[in-house]
């Protein structure tokens, strides 16, 4: 079956195949498209890899024009999970044929099919569901005449970010690679002055026994994050940091229990998460660790101002700076929303606008009956020779950074109240916790108030904002998402709490591939708990309407 015939002269293509496999045959096909004078403008290669951990994993490639992404699970079940339009289906390795309906379900009108070998009972089943054999070969093609989606159209790609934090910066690079123009908008006269101004922030997976929402997510984001920082020039070069690991020490006796049934049930890779028990992480820290605690040997910290600034960069001359504008407000004017500077004049016009100023959010018409609060965060500067060296991360209700610059980091706290200063009383709760963490209750004593303060940006939920921006006024009486009416053209990076260093590239990345009509890189599952939407139906549901975190 010809592949280069099928593609040319389209603008997208996307291949779902069965089995990665080693991936000789996904860079054979990249090979293929590299070389064809008539290729499509992009490519995007969706495949089962089981030796991943659970979920789906988008990889970064070099070329912003072909997207990889891996799914780890049964065939049915990532199916029923996957967004995405498959032009092309190659069917190798697989069992039973309950997966035909789920194929038949995504698959583009005319999608071609090959199979390495298929028995009676599958042949049937693809049949049935509308795939066109080419005589007794394992090759068909997709004729049913059941509505399709309708495939999304290539879009004007302008947009304006609001916000050059760790979310605005991550929203520049995913559009800037994918051939947009990018205004930034930014109230500071330089990006990272808000909550991602901190001296360090700390990546590490977040694990649960039922491998919940917000596990699932993290897992995913933590591991494209640092594919992606590895790709930007790394952690400790370009990126100011130590993937020098993490130790996460156990709560109580209960909290190591239930870490262990984890790792017994878990399997985790040791490269991922691995569970020490007491002499093995006294061993490591060279301080006491009762009971015991999870190693993520590829954890570690970053300076989120220096990751916004490598993102930035990245974007090259696609990429157009508005800084130290101040309070802007939204309007839409035509097919364009306009952003109006307090003066009123037009600071940056675009067909798109992302919302990616966290808090700040709350002051737009558009977005202001989001439920977000701002919580206060203060994190305590302490001279390295106060506190004992750390050869990693070391964290539990709170988090202790290893030198670097003569400055150790610890917090930070979590406070309901809007206070910018830096105060006495924070400053203590953060080295009693860290006198808890290295087990001395003498340490960091008589240390001097320094450090800073930052406000997080926080859903009831604990969960990101991803996705197109609801409109509230214009609700109805839905009950699903996507029937929730939305403003055209404005979606929302909003509530990534005390996990924007991770949170942010994943979900810049699922962003953009919405707006581009790309396979997604996350399970519907997750998709749909991110919708900015889910607030509405939320607020039907309660007499009180929408609840804040606080």
């Amino acid at each position: 079956m010809d592949v280069r015939a099928h593609w040319r002269g389209r603008d997208r293509y996307t291949v779902f195949d069965t089995s990665y496999g080693d991936g000789t045959r996904a860079r054979a096909l990249q090979e293929a498209w590299r070389t064809d004078p008539q290729q499509p403008a992009r490519l995007h290669i969706v495949a089962l890899a089981n030796d991943l951990l659970p979920g789906f994993h988008r990889v970064p490639q070099i070329d912003p024009r072909l997207t990889l992404t891996l799914l780890a699970g049964p065939l049915e079940t990532a199916l029923a999970q996957l967004s995405a339009q498959p032009d092309y289906v190659r069917l190798d390795g697989v069992q039973g044929a309950g997966f035909a309906r789920s194929l038949a379900r995504i698959v583009a009108a005319g999608a071609q099919l090959e199979a390495e070998d298929l028995d009676a009972e599958q042949r049937a089943a693809l049949q049935a569901q509308g795939f066109v054999f080419n005589g007794e070969t394992n090759q068909a093609v997709f004729a049913s005449r059941k509505p399709r989606l309708p495939v999304p159209p290539v879009p004007a790609r302008r947009a304006i970010v609001v916000g050059a934090g760790l979310a605005g910066s991550a929203a520049c690079a995913s559009l800037c690679a994918r051939g947009w123009q990018v205004t930034l908008v930014e109230r500071h006269p330089e990006p990272a002055m808000e909550a991602s101004g901190n001296l360090a922030g700390i990546f590490m997976p977040l694990l649960s026994r039922d491998d919940n929402i917000p596990t699932r997510l993290t897992r995913a984001a933590y591991l494209y994050a640092l594919r992606a920082w590895r790709q930007l020039g790394g952690i400790g070069a370009a990126i100011e940091g130590q993937a020098c690991g993490v130790l996460q020490l156990a709560r109580d006796a209960r909290h190591a229990e239930v870490s262990r049934s984890i790792a017994q049930e878990a399997h985790y890779p040791p490269e991922f998460a691995r569970w020490l028990e007491r002499l093995e992480a006294e061993a490591l820290l060279g301080l006491p660790a009762p009971g015991g605690g999870w190693l993520f040997p590829q954890g570690g910290w970053a300076r989120p101002g220096s990751v916004c600034q490598v993102m930035l960069d990245a974007c090259g001359e696609r990429l157009v700076r508005r800084f130290g504008v101040g309070t802007v407000n939204l309007e839409r004017e035509g097919e364009e929303w306009l952003v109006r500077g307090e003066d009123g004049q037009v600071v940056a016009g675009a067909p798109t606008v992302v919302l990616a100023n966290g808090a700040g959010a709350r002051s737009l018409a558009q977005s202001r009956e989001l439920p977000l609060s701002a919580l206060r965060g203060q994190v305590t500067h302490l001279a390295s020779s106060s506190v004992p060296a750390l050869p990693l991360v070391l964290c539990r209700e709170a988090y202790l950074t290893p030198a670097a610059g003569g400055i150790t980091c610890a917090g930070a706290t979590y406070d309901l109240d809007g206070d910018p200063q830096l105060r006495a009383s924070s400053h203590l709760e953060n080295i009693e916790r860290l006198r808890g963490l290295v087990s001395d209750p003498a340490a960091a004593e008589g240390a001097p108030l320094a450090g800073r303060v930052g406000f997080r940006c926080v859903a009831p939920d604990r969960l990101p904002l991803v996705g197109r921006l609801p409109d509230f006024a214009a609700a109805g009486a839905t009950e699903r998402l996507r029937d929730v009416a939305r403003h055209p053209g404005l979606h929302a990076l909003l509530g990534y709490a005390s996990r924007g260093l991770i949170w942010a590239p994943l979900a810049a990345e699922l962003l953009a591939a919405q707006l581009e009509g790309e396979p997604l890189p996350l399970e519907m599952a997750l998709v749909d708990a991110l919708d900015p939407a889910r607030f509405v139906l939320r607020a039907r549901r309660s007499p009180r309407g929408p609840q804040s975190a606080e």
